[in-house]
């Protein structure tokens, strides 16, 4: 099959570049805060609990003649669980595949031991492109900003040699401050291809998945510190009321929850089940915008004792 376009002067796909490109760092860097930013909707869970994002969620940034699928992935750590272990082999299964790293590093916070340790792992990956994103640059003044970004610079000569890092580029998203930036220069990676989605289309997740990361994300508001590593969210399914005349329809979603301890579960559940109700009405805002209808949402939390180290239960959750 011919890659030229005949009508464009003989330009591969009509000079048009697709293409996939991976955010990384160590948990709470950013990444999902600025997926949602550059795609421009919420495709991604974002919480102040760090290691909130299990699954790896493509967010897809539509341009004239470019097309940029971000992938999401759980922040890279030393793993303590077998579920660590496993959210750690998704990254690295997915460096393998894209065609650009995006490496965030806030602005916000001293390099680090856990900085270090990701960087050398991009170095060892390969001849690919590995870009640099400073994030949360709201949160320091100009000066500190400029200290971190000679730090990261440094680093980036440190595991890479002379040549560090392909790019360097400061952004925040909760602001727009060099979003578009940031955009920019991960499509100059991407390589000659058509769309790869159609139009319009912002991600690939099933929505499923997505519902349960709705859920995820309310249940995480307000909890306890460990409390994310040990919450696991599944929807069993989402149906639509029978009876319902055309102009009233309403979704059926039931979904379980589940902790390691039943201590955990008293947690999500509140006094009198006011937290769980709580956690029904915020998730229930998202979940209506995404599948685009009035929902009922029944929510069910279980106990799976040490569901993290535990195979069979990682299986059964999804992982």
């Amino acid at each position: 099959m011919s890659k030229q376009n005949k009508a464009d002067g003989g330009a591969p796909f009509g000079g048009f570049h697709a293409g996939f490109s991976v955010l990384v760092g160590r948990p709470n860097a950013g990444k999902s805060t600025l997926t949602n930013a550059l795609v421009g909707k919420k495709v991604a869970i974002t919480s102040a609990k760090p290691q909130t994002t299990r699954h790896t969620i493509r967010g897809i940034v539509h341009r004239e003649d470019a097309q940029l699928i971000l992938v999401d992935t759980p922040g890279l750590h030393r793993p303590r669980t077998l579920l660590g272990k496993r959210l750690n082999d998704l990254v690295a299964d997915t460096l393998a595949e894209v065609d650009a790293i995006g490496f965030c590093l806030p602005a916000n916070e001293k390099i680090g031991p856990g900085d270090k340790f990701i960087a050398a792992q991009l170095a060892a990956v390969g001849r690919k492109p590995v870009i640099a994103i400073v994030t949360k640059a709201d949160l320091v003044d100009r000066q500190a900003l400029t200290e971190q970004l000679l730090a990261v610079a440094a680093l980036g000569r440190e595991v890479f040699g002379e040549e560090g890092w392909k790019d360097i580029v400061p952004v925040s998203a909760t602001d727009g401050f060099q979003v578009s930036t940031v955009a920019d220069v991960l499509i100059s990676h991407m390589p000659p291809s058509p769309p790869l989605y159609p139009d319009g289309e912002l991600t690939d997740e099933p929505e499923a998945v997505m519902v349960a990361e709705l859920i995820r994300e309310a249940a995480l508001e307000g909890v306890r510190d460990e409390l994310p590593h040990s919450l696991a969210v599944v929807v069993d399914e989402i149906v639509p009321r029978e009876g319902r005349a055309e102009d009233n329809q309403l979704l059926d979603v039931r979904v379980n929850l589940y902790v390691e301890r039943p201590s955990q579960k008293a947690i999500i559940i509140g006094k009198g089940g006011s937290r769980l109700r709580e956690v029904g009405t915020n998730a229930r805002k998202g979940i209506e915008a995404l599948l685009g209808t009035r929902i009922y949402l029944d929510l069910h939390v279980k106990v799976a004792k040490d569901w993290q180290r535990d195979p069979k239960q990682l299986i059964k959750l999804g992982f």
